[in-house]
Parts: structure tokens; sequence; C-alpha cells
């Protein structure tokens, strides 16, 4: 179909605009990475489409596209996480200390099956600023157990549109589609919503590229948990809620960054303190639990410690 009628689907207004079906955005999104429709086209179309509010159906049909055009590596015994690609300003990354603390956990746990920890990453994307975790793997070696995918390789199309993004300033739809994209066909992944909606909206869209998918309330558009909150599964159709208190793991981190360095955020894990420690292995008490390796986080945070 001719991209001016997909602007005008989705950019004449309440009264004009109309849902896309999976089929119609899949080839608008594959026009798109193909640059078959002008810079122009696509920021105008990028920007009606996010005023008008993307459909589930729309969402499944851009991940259809980008399927189309990624390059997969697998990695065994895997969980995604899903971290979004427009910077962290409040907090430091954890992620660099997983690699440390799952190598004791398996060498004291052997009974467990190995887990492998999947990350993504690009140049900042809008419509934040801050550090991504492009910026953390290039500085450090975080161990076997971390995996560092990077979208200029596996996704070059999505990446080349960074620049529109960045001059357009908007989070578009690939804000939302691009956190779990499954590069290395991980049997498990886990992203993050704050508000309730999205919850439902992550679930459904990546549910089919999964063994299980998880939603956790956490910080800054990351799968990272800094305090309190909650974590969502899809069972028999149902969405189930589970609450978790730092408190109750003997956790009190209470730090609070503004537009964090990368020499800040380095010297953190690097000389990371008793809290930051335990705030670690507390994610990953959690990933354990979306990676079907124990029965609860209690047994996680028991054989973690």
């Amino acid at each position: 179909m001719s991209f001016k009628k997909y602007i005008k689907a989705v950019g004449t207004g309440p009264k004009g605009n109309r849902d896309l079906s999976k089929e119609e955005t899949a080839d608008a999104v594959e026009q798109i990475l193909t640059n078959s429709a002008t810079q122009a086209q696509i920021g105008a179309f990028l920007i009606g489409w996010r005023t008008k509010l993307e459909s589930n159906d729309e969402l499944k049909g851009a991940i259809i596209a980008l399927k189309k055009f990624m390059k997969y590596k697998k990695v065994e015994n895997s969980l995604e996480l899903g971290y979004s690609f427009d910077g962290r300003c409040d907090n430091p990354f954890l992620f660099p200390l997983y690699g440390k603390i799952l190598e004791e956990f398996h060498k004291n746990n052997p009974d467990i099956t190995p887990l492998n920890l999947v990350i993504s990453g690009d140049l900042l994307q809008p419509a934040k600023a801050g550090l991504t975790t492009k910026d953390l793997f290039s500085s450090l070696d975080v161990g076997q157990h971390l995996h560092f995918f990077d979208r200029v390789e596996y996704l070059k199309e999505l990446s080349d549109l960074t620049p529109l993004r960045l001059e357009l300033g908007l989070r578009t739809v690939f804000n939302t589609v691009e956190k779990l994209l499954n590069p290395a066909l991980s049997d498990y992944g886990v992203t993050t919503a704050f508000h309730k909606p999205y919850v439902q909206k992550y679930l459904d869209i990546f549910s089919d590229y999964y063994k299980d998918v998880y939603v956790v309330k956490a910080s800054e558009g990351s799968p990272e948990v800094f305090k309190d909150g909650k974590y969502w599964k899809m069972i028999d159709g149902k969405i189930e809620e589970f609450s978790f208190s730092l408190k109750d793991f003997g956790i009190n981190y209470d730090k609070t960054y503004e537009n964090i360095s990368l020499e800040e955020a380095l010297n953190i894990v690097k000389n990371p303190d008793e809290e930051i420690l335990k705030l670690a292995r507390f994610n990953i008490a959690l990933y354990l639990v979306f990676s079907n390796r124990v029965n609860s986080l209690e047994e996680a945070w028991k054989r973690l410690n």
C-alpha cells in the first residue's frame, strides 16, 4: 500500500483516524526500515501514530516487521533483560555485578541449570538522556554469564533510524517494541512497566516469542529493582500479580542520583558497597524466579546467601 495512505490512517485526527491491521502495520514498518518512504513521511507517520496511540495488533505487526530484518545468535539457558534504550539518570546500572554473582551462585548450587542474561543496546534514543547499557558494556568486563547484543549488528535498519528519532525528540512505537526483540532466542524475557495498562500490553505483544514473559515494576524503564515493587505474569489467560518488599530481605537502599555520570556509575560497580551488592543479589533472585530456576523468591534468596 502507498505509504501516504498509512499516514492518512493515523494522522487525520480523532474523527478520521483508524487502527491499522497487523499486516498493514508490518508493511508500513518494513517501508520505514527499507527507506521506501521519505524522512518527512516517516516522521509524520511516527508522530501521528504515537498521538493516535498504537493498538496491540499494530505493535505486533511492528514486531513482525522488525524480526524480518534481525540477525539471531542463540544463547542457551538465557533470560533476556528488556532495558529501555533512552538512558539512565537516577540510578547506577546493576548488571555489571550480575556475572560474578551468578558465577558464585552456580558454583554453590550445581543442581540449578546455569542461567545466562542477555542485554541489548544501542546509541541513546529519545526521549530522555543519560547512560545506556552500551556505555557500560564498552567499559567493563562483565563475565561469562552476561551477553551483550549491539543493535548495530543484529538490527542495523532500526539502529540507522537513530538520527531521525533524535531529531523528532519524541517517544515513538519503537520505544515500546525495541526492548524485547529476542536476538538471542532466549527462553524467558522480562521488561518493566510503571503504568498498569502497559503490563497487559507487554505481556500480550511479547508472549509469542518466549516460554514465559514477566513484567516488573522497576526504575527508569529497566528490569532492575531499587525499591519495593511487584511483578506480573500471565497464568491461564489471567494476569497474576506478585508483590515484594526489600526490607523482608534485609535490604535498606535509599540512595538517589541526579544525572549520574559514566564515571560515577563505573565507580559504584567497581567498588560496590554492601547495600549495592545485596540489591544486585535481590535482582538475581528475581531473575532466577523468572527463568523457572527456583520456586520462590525466598528460595532464591536463601540459595544466594
